[in-house]
């Protein structure tokens, strides 16, 4: 069986690490200290090489694009954490026979640096960068493009589990996989595309996953 999953503040915090980069980021440099505010707002989103372009304008840096582009990557690569728990269960549950995959929208760079960085590259069977195939989720093609990395194919069927009500919920439900929904402590109440399952961490929803073998 299948199961994609989400990168950012699914499996990793995306978030925290980025919060401490910018801070980090702001001290080395002498900035005020409400730039790292700035810096944390423009990337929460997402990060692109476009997003140092305006920062560097933003705040008189005298770095090229590319150079604060690169130490991006590898500072946020370096700064991000696994949520407790996720490696143990994906490499539970690949055992156990599921084929993995990660489905995420982003730079190929940094997104592939913070899987690297984190121990979980391995454990996918393949893994689908929304900038690598041209078009971002919640669209189907990348949930094609996701199963085809991994082997198989959506017709077979399979889980998104993720954190994002639009790209991972709704755009996995309409690509006809079931869903798992990362929402914290918070109650489903974000539209039509109702997940099957509704779990406070990446880890719960893995062991509903090992939970179905049986």
């Amino acid at each position: 069986m299948l199961a994609l999953f989400d990168l950012d503040n699914t499996l990793i915090d995306r978030q925290g690490g980025l919060d401490v980069w910018a801070r980090e980021f702001a001290y080395t440099r002498g900035l005020p200290r409400e730039a790292a505010a700035v810096v944390s707002t423009r990337l929460q989103a997402r990060a692109y090489p476009e997003d140092f372009r305006f920062l560097r304008k933003e705040l008189g840096l005298g770095d090229t694009t590319d150079v604060l582009w690169r130490e991006y990557v590898d500072g946020v690569a370096l700064s991000v954490q696994c949520f407790p728990g996720v490696p143990e269960g994906l490499a539970a549950l690949r055992d156990a026979g599921w084929t993995l995959g990660v489905a995420t929208n982003g730079a190929v760079d940094i997104q592939r640096a913070k899987l690297r960085a984190t121990g979980l590259a391995p454990l996918f069977h393949g893994v689908t960068i929304s900038e690598g195939v041209g078009v971002r989720k919640p669209e189907r093609a990348l949930f094609d493009a996701a199963a085809a990395a991994c082997g198989v194919s959506l017709a077979g069927g399979g889980w998104m589990v993720g954190d994002n009500p639009v790209t991972d919920i709704a755009g996995a439900s309409a690509a006809g996989l079931r869903t798992a929904w990362v929402g914290g402590a918070g109650e489903w109440t974000d539209g039509p595309h109702k997940p099957d399952v509704v779990v406070s961490s990446a880890v719960e929803a893995i062991a509903h996953l090992r939970a179905l073998e049986g």
